[in-house]
């Protein structure tokens, strides 16, 4: 199993001193946790999109490039493109260059986004939501197999016959789709025979299991082998040396920002006790001892038998230091048990 990190680059304030991280210190912070995951052996960084006050992170593909001189193995993703309000001519163009300059290490995760800022920014209207992410994800499909096209569709201006530059190093550019607890969205990435990224950010994740039998069941009348469709969990999480210091380190942060999102969609305000049980054995975090993470992504691989695991610590602005210190746990002690685990036994 593939076993890496994905962030927001959050520019939060301290739930304790009400200090806010300036974007510049945030996205140097961020450079020094993707060298430092590259050095010690994990396999995927990812940056997200988003259009908000409290992240820095709205434009991946920047930050990937900047991240693609400073690494050199890593496979560097988005999580996610927001393509519904991109344009998959430009998208792709920024990814081949980001393949370029890492030697063949870009992916783009394609989703519809889970806050909907970019929509009214770049002028879309969210009555579109689903045909947006449709159309561009076709166009963006097409692209990647074919250099010059002609192409004609609802939301953007029509190509015929022009061709798109420069061209990746990997053939083809990797493409996801990322997904929530939305059936179709799961039906078509089955369907289209591409990865699909399922974050897990709440409830149990037993709970999902459907969803992932759904997404290879359509793969499979689709005419593609599920076997060879990656599946990527993506959850939070946070690692310290001791389980339960671990939480306390975290749970001001964490019920911070699931606090002011919860707000925004009417949630009931997060208790100490659900976030206890979400770092439970059943529960859908992984904060705790390496021990215990350990124990949980091995209980999930059971669960889904999936082929990445990416994990995201920046729950809020938590001290650079601890993200630093949690990322160094999950390279050097989780992730070596977690792949000794998982290796094939020899014949």
């Amino acid at each position: 199993m593939e076993l890496g990190l994905y962030t927001f680059a959050e520019t939060t304030a301290d739930p304790a001193t009400g200090t806010v991280i300036s974007a510049q210190e945030r996205i140097a912070n961020l450079m020094e946790e993707v060298e430092l995951a590259d050095q010690i052996g994990l396999d995927v960084f990812g940056i997200g999109e988003h259009h908000r006050p409290d992240f820095a992170a709205s434009t991946p593909a920047v930050l990937l490039a900047a991240a693609a001189m400073r690494t050199k193995r890593i496979r560097l993703t988005s999580a996610v493109t927001v393509l519904s309000s991109d344009d998959p001519v430009r998208v792709f163009q920024e990814f081949s260059t980001v393949d370029l300059l890492s030697g063949g290490r870009a992916e783009i995760l394609a989703g519809r986004g889970s806050f909907i800022e970019s929509f009214p920014l770049f002028g879309y209207d969210l009555k579109d939501y689903d045909s947006l992410f449709a159309e561009k994800l076709d166009l963006l499909l097409k692209i990647r197999e074919q250099t010059t096209l002609s192409w004609q569709g609802e939301h953007r201006a029509s190509l015929d016959r022009q061709s798109i530059y420069p061209r990746p190093v990997q053939q083809p550019l990797p493409v996801w789709v990322g997904v929530g607890g939305n059936p179709q969205s799961v039906i078509r990435a089955g369907t289209l025979g591409l990865p699909m990224a399922l974050a897990i950010i709440g409830g149990e994740p037993a709970r999902f299991k459907p969803l992932v039998d759904l997404y290879r069941e359509a793969a499979r009348r689709a005419g593609h082998d599920p076997a060879r469709l990656p599946v990527s969990i993506n959850s939070h999480g946070y690692i310290g040396e001791d389980g339960d210091r671990a939480a306390d380190e975290i749970f001001p942060y964490y019920v911070d920002v699931m606090g002011r999102i919860g707000r925004e969609r009417g949630w009931s305000p997060l208790s100490r006790a659900q976030f206890e049980a979400s770092r439970a054995p059943q529960g859908s975090d992984f904060v705790g001892d390496p021990s215990a993470v350990i124990d949980k992504i091995l209980a999930e691989h059971e669960l889904f038998r999936h082929q990445r695991f990416l994990i995201k610590f920046s729950m809020g602005s938590i001290p650079h230091a601890k993200m630093m210190k949690s990322i160094e746990l999950f390279g050097t002690v989780v992730a070596p048990a977690v792949r000794k685990a998982l290796a094939p036994v020899p014949a």
